[in-house]
């Protein structure tokens, strides 16, 4: 089906001049009028739209902007074809929402080559815009079937994660058995964690996540990430330290911020494993508290980051040279750090070979926090 243009102009010698040249490729519309171009407009919603600004009844500024108020006309690509050549003139047509503005007498070849233009462009556009009607129902769908899963797999998992307590309640194990518990119990809390944590991380880059804080102690969540990242660590001799401003603290020292827990406890543990899987071989991983409002954490390893990828290493998929690596945990660390209103930077030198990450969130509320949560303070010492 070919292309429809609607010419308007009340000189039918000017609508013979047009058609002769767009009659072979396009279906011609003809109006006289602006009255009768508004109703033909309508009723055939055109392609695109050819108008003189001088006509009796109504002028074209009034038709376009009529045609610019109705829904149904308004993206219709409108190119004016007139006597008046005057800049001002142009500047008036094209403010009101023409694509184009064409003076006379008209070159047949510039009338074609304008009219193909603009209908390709028209085309484009609407094919972008389809493809991304086409996106948003496939991220909703996304959001959707996510939704479904972790519905589903909690159910279940909760069942789990209940029964090593109940085993546990009844007696007659061994040490090593309930150990095995613990450890089935822990890990299903972990995968419970990562199924809640899916989602947030979804709405987060889309900015549609609300953020609901609660007080949090980075200090004792530090302490439970290096426990969990012995395992990490232990095969090639590396050693992670825990300091406040420079010196080690006691047990019973705090570093409160007001935020998510499970979404800190990610972030952090992002940067920790970054800096444990970066080290070299019996390397030192620090990580140095800065309490205060912003509370900064400085995280520093041996070892650099490469040059391809410095600048970006907290977009998506940044990588390079790290097995198995998917460019994702310094990405979420700085969405993280950004949901709370801080900021995440990264310094590496070939000189010292020395790789610095600082989060820096803002303390906020956190009146009336004890600063612990059951089983986090007192369980491991500061360093592994």
């Amino acid at each position: 089906m070919r292309p429809s243009v609607l010419i308007v102009d009340d000189v039918p010698a000017n609508i013979r001049v047009l058609a002769g040249c767009l009659s072979d490729d396009y279906a011609i519309h003809v109006a006289t009028g602006g009255t009768e171009a508004l109703k033909l407009a309508r009723a055939v919603l055109p392609d695109l739209i050819l108008l003189d600004v001088v006509m009796p009844d109504l002028d074209g500024y009034d038709v376009s902007r009529q045609l610019k108020a109705d829904p149904a006309t308004a993206d219709i690509p409108l190119i004016f074809v007139t006597a008046r050549d005057a800049s001002e003139d142009e500047a008036r047509g094209l403010s009101l929402g023409a694509v184009d503005y064409i003076t006379k007498p008209v070159s047949g070849a510039v009338v074609r080559a304008r009219v193909k233009n603009h209908l390709e462009l028209r085309a484009a556009r609407e094919t972008l815009a389809r493809h991304n009607a086409a996106l948003l129902e496939a991220a909703q769908l996304r959001e959707d079937v996510d939704r479904i899963m972790r519905h589903d797999l909690k159910g279940p998992l909760t069942g789990i994660i209940g029964l090593p307590q109940i085993i546990l309640d009844d007696g007659g194990l061994s040490d090593s058995q309930a150990m095995f518990l613990r450890l089935i119990e822990e890990n299903g809390y972990k995968m419970l964690s990562m199924i809640n944590l899916s989602l947030d991380l979804f709405k987060i880059e889309r900015g549609t996540y609300c953020l609901s804080p609660e007080p949090v102690d980075l200090l004792a969540m530090l302490r439970r990430l290096f426990l969990e990242f012995a395992g990490l660590a232990g095969p090639r001799a590396l050693r992670c330290c825990l300091t406040v401003q420079g010196r080690e603290p006691d047990l019973d020292t705090i570093a409160l911020v007001s935020g998510e827990r499970l979404l800190l406890y990610t972030m952090l543990a992002n940067c920790l494993r970054n800096a444990l899987e970066a080290s070299p071989q019996g390397g030192l991983v620090a990580v140095d508290v800065h309490p205060g409002d912003p509370t900064a954490i400085a995280v520093s390893n041996a070892g650099v980051v490469p040059w391809g990828v410095r600048e970006h290493f907290f977009e998506k998929y940044a990588t390079e040279g790290k097995i198995g690596g998917t460019g994702l945990g310094a990405y979420s660390a700085r969405l993280i750090a950004e949901t709370h209103g801080g900021c995440v930077t990264m310094e590496t030198s070939d000189e010292t070979g020395q790789t610095r990450v600082v989060l820096s969130l803002p303390r906020g509320d956190v009146s009336g926090a004890t600063g612990t949560h059951p089983g986090q303070v007192g369980l491991v010492h500061s360093s592994i």
